[in-house]
């Protein structure tokens, strides 16, 4: 089974905020006051008034996203982020090969990034996603990393997420639910 993200992760009030008249926007919530909004080809529509373009290639340090950062998102994404840190995240796993990317934007500018791996042998701390995250605020917590403490393991792709958000789902659903089936 794989693993596939491409989302917007900020606070989620200014994320609400944001997304409050965007018809191809949904929110997946996450711990510690965080959401995600999971990035899709009608949401780029909606956000830039053009179809999103995705690289061909693989993943390098010089182009480290498939969707292609265009000049009017990266605009959208540095104008949210004058309300606060804003991340865009990327990662693609299947059969244990892969990669992340993120880039962190911050008062109205790149702050961070773009950052890419493909080998993750850093500490977790230093992972692309990890690193973005705690760019963002993300406290340490009882979970192994940043990305586990939000819950971004608990979907396995955007489709989920969506999916996550449209049932208002908390990112401690999962763990009720764990807590639930083993009280019975």
């Amino acid at each position: 089974m794989g693993y596939q993200l491409s989302a917007v992760v900020a606070d989620a009030d200014l994320l609400r905020e944001q997304a409050a008249e965007l018809d191809h926007a949904v929110l997946g919530e996450l711990r510690q006051d965080f959401a995600l909004l999971p990035v899709t080809p009608q949401l780029v529509v909606e956000l830039t008034g053009s179809l999103p373009d995705f690289a061909l290639d693989d993943r390098t340090d010089e182009h480290p996203f498939g969707l292609v950062l265009s000049p009017t998102l990266v605009e959208v994404l540095a104008g949210w982020s004058q309300q606060g840190p804003v991340a865009y995240l990327e990662a693609e796993f299947v059969g244990g090969t892969g990669y992340q990317s993120a880039a962190v934007w911050l008062g109205g500018a790149s702050s961070w990034g773009p950052r890419f791996d493909n080998v993750l042998d850093a500490p977790r701390d230093q992972w692309p996603i990890n690193a973005a995250l705690i760019r963002l605020g993300v406290e340490r917590g009882t979970w192994i990393d940043p990305f586990a403490e939000l819950g971004l393991h608990l979907e396995r792709n955007t489709d989920g997420w969506l999916a996550h958000g449209r049932r208002q789902l908390s990112a401690d659903y999962w763990d009720e639910l764990v807590e639930e089936w083993e009280n019975r």
